[in-house]
């Protein structure tokens, strides 16, 4: 909870930032770039998260891989996250400022997961459904979980609705286990 309350502090830095620079999208997709190149190489991975290396040195690695290639916002952010042994916050960072930028066009990040994939008009359905309920338009997100065996479960936000079979299997034991 503190990592994502100071995630958060971080993001909304950095999208300050980047709207005074009329550059929040290219900022957002250039940290999503810049984070996924490092988590997906487990050498970069560990360079950038261990404490060991000197931070002058992860510093110089980081301009000299991305200066002129990436935005400065971006490229700072990164620095700052050094300076301040933070590299570990980069992903949670990048999500919260995913977050901001929706929130920023007037849209809701929405996460449907089902056993299957649900067909389009059933997805629009439920989705149009979740509107009218909530007053907000939703950026849907669809994961397919087969060990989900059946329903759906629907996460708002930090609102979540667990409609799933073994959902309602939790909830009946938790009733069955509260009454003993």
């Amino acid at each position: 909870m503190a990592n994502q309350k100071l995630a958060r502090r971080y993001a909304t830095a950095i999208f300050q930032l980047a709207s005074e620079a009329n550059a929040v999208e290219q900022v957002g997709k250039e940290l999503r770039i810049l984070s996924d190149a490092i988590d997906d190489n487990a050498s970069a991975l560990n360079f950038f998260l261990s404490p060991v290396v000197d931070r002058k040195e992860k510093e110089r690695t980081l301009v000299a891989a991305f200066d002129g290639k990436a935005h400065q916002v971006a490229l700072h952010t990164m620095l700052l996250l050094v300076r301040k042994r933070r590299e570990g916050l980069l992903r949670e960072i990048v999500a919260e400022y995913a977050a901001l930028e929706l929130a920023a066009r007037g849209v809701n990040a929405l996460t449907i997961t089902s056993a299957k994939p649900l067909e389009s008009a059933e997805l629009r359905n439920i989705v149009s459904q979740l509107e009218k309920i909530y007053g907000k338009k939703f950026d849907v997100t669809q994961i397919v979980q087969p060990g989900l065996i059946g329903g759906l479960r629907i996460l708002m936000g930090d609102r979540r609705v667990d409609g799933s079979v073994e959902g309602r299997f939790q909830e009946l034991a938790r009733t069955l286990f509260a009454r003993n």
